[in-house]
């Protein structure tokens, strides 16, 4: 009998929760082939990400997923062989119950926010006894063998590098979405926060030589661009220019779409987890916004993932790298920072496949999961 895995998510503020998750219960069935059920306390937020889902049913089955709406009046549930408590959210109180009561206790494993600070390798795994009786383990996603590893999809780097050498394929899913890949353009995805350093960046980016194509998936950053031009609305399908930058709005597009967005453009700027961990799988060079957090802690996990990520490159290149990184996350102009990182291009590219391939080479979150349930066995 194949074991079961239950996954709870609590959707916060925006979608790289789910998004984590959904990605996860989908590997762990096509790959692994559990039964899963994923516990979002927000449909409607999983109707973003998976469009053909209903958001007014209980259960449903998606990509062999069951989904079910996690209530705030919880039912009684028996609970799973592996039970993952994603990002830290408070399990039922009657689940955890029920948990303690099972014959065969299951496996609970916190599951943690992404980081490459140096104590995760220490704190990776370890148990934390529960007043019940039970152990909760805790598991955190990383960039180094200690690590849990990263959403990394069996076929992915493959169906990336297929993809990126069709020019058909990149040409017809851009028309797809309304965009007309113009020659000679450099392409930029731009998925973020609200960013004060937004209109620095775009104002060099509308006076330069090269045309630029940036594509703007619809989302918060919508609101700074806004701004930038005086307080136009912007809506998925709108096209603006302003000099040599052309502006195109997108719509909302599911995980698979984003995935080809990133794989598509030869820049990307991203937020949070999801989009973050996407990005570094399509090899090309990126620009971080990490989520803000209380007391600035936030850039201790942005340096923390510099000092990995620039290993590799030469001074300059690894100068600009962290000089664009750090102003864009602290709202500061980008326009000489962003110049400095033209100027090492074709390394920063280079050493972005280079990226890949290295993390790549480590076991994925999905993978190391199931390994660590073996184990525990």
């Amino acid at each position: 009998m194949r074991a079961t895995w239950d996954i709870f998510c609590s959707v916060v503020d925006n979608y790289g929760d789910i998004g984590v998750t959904w990605r996860l219960a989908r590997q762990l069935v096509a790959e692994h082939g559990l039964a899963v059920r994923l516990w979002v306390d927000d449909l409607q937020a999983f109707v973003r990400l998976c469009p053909q889902a209903d958001a007014q049913v209980l259960r449903q089955t998606q990509q062999g997923v069951e989904v079910c709406l996690w209530r705030q009046d919880w039912q009684a549930t028996e609970p799973a062989d592996v039970v993952i408590e994603a990002f830290a959210c408070e399990l039922p109180a009657a689940y955890v119950e029920a948990m303690a009561q099972r014959l065969n206790r299951p496996l609970w494993l916190n599951l943690e926010y992404l980081s490459a600070e140096e104590w995760v390798e220490g704190c990776h795994g370890l148990p934390s006894l529960q007043s019940n009786g039970l152990s909760k383990f805790f598991f955190f996603p990383g960039f180094t063998p200690g690590s849990g590893g990263l959403l990394r999809e069996r076929e992915l780097l493959t169906q990336r590098r297929a993809f990126q050498v069709d020019d058909c394929a990149r040409d017809d899913f851009l028309c797809s979405l309304g965009v007309e890949p113009m020659a000679g353009a450099l392409m930029i995805s731009l998925f973020a926060y609200e960013n004060a350093a937004l209109g620095s960046w775009l104002q060099v980016l509308a006076a330069g030589l090269q045309r630029i194509q940036l594509l703007v998936p619809e989302g918060r950053i919508l609101r700074s661009l806004q701004s930038w031009l005086g307080g136009m609305v912007l809506q998925p399908g709108d096209i603006r220019q302003r000099g040599q930058l052309h502006i195109h709005v997108l719509p909302f597009m599911s995980q698979e779409q984003y995935d080809r967005l990133l794989w598509s453009c030869d820049f990307n700027a991203v937020r949070g987890e999801d989009s973050f961990i996407r990005a570094q799988w399509a090899g090309r060079p990126l620009l971080w916004h990490i989520y803000e957090q209380a007391d600035n802690t936030h850039l201790e996990k942005l340096d923390a993932f510099l000092r990995l990520y620039k290993e590799g490159l030469s001074a300059d290149a690894q100068r600009a790298l962290v000089e664009l990184w750090h102003a864009w996350n602290n709202g500061q102009a980008i326009d000489k920072s962003w110049e400095k990182m033209l100027q090492s291009w074709p390394q920063q590219h280079e050493h972005a496949e280079e990226w890949c391939l290295q993390q790549a080479s480590q076991a994925d979150l999905a993978a190391a999961l199931v390994q660590f349930y073996q184990n525990w066995l």
